[in-house]
């Protein structure tokens, strides 16, 4: 595929301006490049085929089957689109007086409303502009709560060994020395190192339930119990809430704040870069530290002051409200069963066909299988398979992730996926694995089918190309 740059011919272009009907005002001298952006000149026609070219390349969850683990790559109802899409809300300007902008007010306040409701949480803002800026958010609550009461000797926030990297990058960069907490045999936190971990230095526990390879924690009341005995804080991760909405509520388990990624979770489509939103909830005992609002509310003396220029991510909100006032509150826990079942679904098929699960049994809402044996037999990785089912019209799982888990290939089928779209992904893998012992070389060599095969990951690593090189072009 040629790039836009290659399509360039000097002079060529579409501009379609009227002439201007004031006077030319133009920039000073000081404020002037001292040469021209090097932009590609190209007729209109060839920008619209390029771009077309550029989608046809790519793939996404209306393309097929996205089983990106812990990421909730679903099909999301363009009705969110077309609401986000209406005038009223995309003409508003963040500066304009409150009195000016009272709909937009109003979506906020109900959107906050019905997420407390389902997270249990008393409080709500929507300033964080995604998950980790929600993570940073709420850990700088926990901060400021500890701070406000003089107990500043509370510096350590406890993390999972099989959390989201971006936790332990969250804690440290809000002030925290990271602790990490092992998992036992089965997949959860282990109880005993958790009680040990716990002390006069700890100002919380950082955890998503159910956990990083989708499995519910069964002791969770202990473990909140534990860390609140200690004088912390329990912080909940919403990444997994998927599974749960509706059916139980992190702050009924003895969470104190907790963020929701409403781009994977509430219907803004997730991926390529944007837009999120990392929406916080917290209980009342948090709520003074709230970041103040651009429109009015909260950034009292104790606020730890705004985290984002004026309020949020706004029509990523727009697009979740519609998405609750369309399921009700049945529908938000039928989204998170269907979610349960798929995965489970999905999970028997693949061991039945002969996969090996990571950790047996039920699952919620993702699963991880390892492949670590069948790579000792036969050479094949996750690696390798995950690029094969590329050749099958399906994007991979996430792979070696989560770290405790090797040769990991994590599944989310999601809730939206239909049960002959799950036949068919469990037909493509049985047909792989079957491939990967009779044949091994045949996947170390996929994908084939694509417009790009399989690159050097390494160099390209370690020897990125960011830009178009004009003396070579």
């Amino acid at each position: 595929m040629e790039l836009i740059f290659e399509r360039s011919r000097p002079g060529r272009g579409s501009d379609l301006l009227p002439p201007p009907d004031v006077p030319a005002s133009p920039l000073p001298e000081a404020h002037r490049r001292a040469a021209a952006p090097r932009l590609p000149e190209v007729a209109e026609s060839e920008v619209s085929r390029h771009y077309q070219a550029m989608a046809r390349h790519a793939f996404g969850v209306c393309d097929g089957f996205y089983p990106l683990g812990s990421c909730t790559m679903k099909y999301n109802p363009k009705l969110g689109e077309d609401l986000a899409a209406l005038p009223g809300f995309t003409g508003i300007h963040p500066l304009q007086p409150e009195h000016t902008a009272r709909g937009c007010r109003s979506v906020l306040d109900r959107a906050g409303a019905y997420l407390c409701q389902i997270t249990g949480m008393d409080e709500m803002t929507f300033q964080p502009a995604a998950g980790a800026h929600g993570e940073f958010t709420g850990l700088l609550l926990i901060k400021a709560y500890h701070v406000h009461r003089g107990d500043t000797g509370r510096t350590v926030i406890l993390v999972p060994d099989s959390a989201h990297g971006t936790n332990p990058a969250s804690a440290a960069m809000a002030g925290f020395t990271v602790r990490s907490i092992p998992s036992t045999a089965e997949g959860l936190v282990d109880l005993e190192a958790l009680r040990a971990a716990c002390g006069a230095d700890t100002a919380g526990l950082m955890l998503t339930n159910p956990n990083t390879v989708g499995l519910f924690e069964r002791d969770i009341l202990a473990m909140t119990e534990i860390v609140h005995a200690a004088g912390g804080l329990v912080y909940y991760d919403g990444a997994n809430l998927n599974a749960i909405m509706g059916v139980a509520r992190p702050g009924d388990m003895g969470f104190d704040v907790c963020h929701l990624n409403l781009h994977k979770t509430f219907a803004t489509p997730h991926g390529g870069g944007g837009p999120g939103s990392g929406a916080v909830g917290c209980k009342a005992l948090l709520a003074p530290y709230l970041p103040g609002s651009a429109l009015g509310g909260g950034g009292g003396a104790q606020s730890i002051g705004q985290v984002r220029a004026f309020h949020a991510n706004f029509l990523v909100v727009v697009r979740a409200l519609a998405y609750l006032l369309t399921l009700g509150n049945t529908g938000v826990r039928q989204a998170a069963e269907g979610a349960v079942l798929n995965a489970n679904y999905l999970k028997h098929r693949l061991e039945a066909a002969g996969y090996s699960s990571a950790y047996p049994g039920l699952c919620m809402h993702e699963f991880v299988l390892t492949l670590e044996q069948l790579k000792k037999q036969t050479g094949v990785s996750a690696l390798d398979l995950a690029k094969a089912m590329l050749d099958q019209g399906m994007h991979p799982p996430t792979m070696y992730f989560p770290l405790i888990v090797h040769e990991a290939l994590m599944f989310e089928p999601t809730e939206t996926e239909t049960p002959e779209t799950l036949d068919r992904a469990a037909q493509a893998l049985e047909a792989l694995l079957k491939t990967a012992r009779e044949n091994p070389q045949a996947l170390h060599a996929a994908p084939v089918t694509t417009v790009i095969g399989r690159p050097d990951e390494t160099a390209a690593a370690r020897r990125p190309v960011v830009r178009y090189g004009f003396e070579e072009g």
